[in-house]
């Protein structure tokens, strides 16, 4: 569906994009995927990233919009490829920062003198800490959701839904270890393996899972995008994937007394 490119536009009626940037990490670290959203000249950048990432990324953003229009900068969870490049985003752009409230006070630990010494005021007040049960964000003439992912895999995970369109952004949910990023998922059975071990490990258990299939299924959702390997599309896809996850044991449905056992 993609051509293999640095960017993809998954999706642009004219007022309103959404751009992927799928090949952006060079090196020994794991391939992640990094998200601009633009609706009437508004943009937000969702998983950024980090040191890794940052220069690259907004290299490749400036092609379709200028810092200077970034709103949000967007954090599914705390992990160092989601989000580690925030002090450059907090000096460099007007961006507000966002994530589950429950990181907020864990976030200082990321800055530096680097920011330190060239933020004036408070950088807290730049920070929109998401409650539990998420909420919408006005970007541009549309409206943004965060939405509850909690244990998905982090105690406080939240993904983001476009209802313009109609894709979710879906963090590690639904994440695969793929050799291109960009290219469509033809078979899906055979497209398992490279997902199953991860959700086993990382995902909570299956009644997380379930919880979050069913106000999925409330959605309008033509797309999930996950922030690693390849992205699900059309409806036909969604539900293939949302059937294999719900009935999917993981987590804690498969520790026992053999994983805690003192080392011999």
């Amino acid at each position: 569906m993609f051509e293999r490119t640095t960017s993809q536009v998954l999706y642009d009626n004219g007022t309103h994009k959404c751009i992927r940037f799928s090949s952006l990490v060079v090196g020994e670290g794991i391939q992640a995927n990094q998200f601009l959203i633009i609706d009437h000249d508004r943009a937000a950048v969702l998983d950024p990233g980090g040191d890794l990432t940052y220069v690259p990324l907004t290299m490749e953003l400036n092609k379709y919009t200028k810092l200077k229009n970034l709103d949000y900068v967007m954090a599914s969870h705390q992990d160092p490829d989601i989000i580690t490049s925030m002090p450059r985003w907090l000096v460099y752009t007007d961006a507000k920062i966002v994530a589950s409230k429950l990181w907020a006070r864990f976030l200082p630990h990321l800055s530096s003198s680097f920011m330190s010494e060239r933020m004036k005021g408070n950088w807290e007040e730049r920070l929109i800490e998401l409650s539990d049960q998420g909420q919408r964000l006005r970007l541009g003439l549309s409206d943004l959701l965060a939405i509850p992912a909690h244990f998905l895999h982090s105690v406080g995970n939240f993904q983001f839904y476009d209802p313009i369109a109609k894709i979710l952004f879906s963090g590690d949910m639904g994440a695969s270890i793929v050799e291109h990023a960009d290219a469509e998922i033809v078979d899906f059975n055979a497209h398992i393996p490279k997902m199953k071990g991860f959700h086993q490990r990382y995902m909570c258990s299956n009644k997380i899972i379930r919880l979050w299939v069913n106000m999925v299924r409330e959605l309008d959702v033509e797309m999930i995008v996950p922030q690693h390997g390849a992205a699900f599309i059309g409806k036909a896809q969604v539900n293939q994937f949302l059937d294999w996850i719900e009935q999917l044991p993981c987590g804690i449905d498969l520790m026992n007394e053999n994983v805690f056992s003192i080392p011999q």
